[in-house]
């Protein structure tokens, strides 16, 4: 899957957890400082956000009118 933003897309929907925070970390992990990703959630990740925070990495959230939380990632 690719994104207008960036072609790091984890499309985590229809994921149960702890998936949707198992993909994303595997992501990460292949990115360079610099690049980013996409994830997409119908909910808000609170508890992601703390990580991403302690572990250097910046976000922007967008909220889509089809219910998705679209977050941007970067390493």
């Amino acid at each position: 899957m690719s994104h207008p933003k960036t072609p790091h897309v984890v499309d985590a929907r229809y994921m149960e957890p702890p998936e949707p925070f198992v993909a994303t970390m595997e992501m990460l992990d292949t990115l360079q400082p610099g690049e980013s990703m996409v994830l997409q959630l119908y909910r808000e990740p609170h508890p992601l956000y703390k990580v991403l925070r302690e572990n250097g990495h910046r976000y922007a959230t967008q909220f889509l009118p089809d219910g998705t939380v679209e977050i941007l990632i970067t390493r």
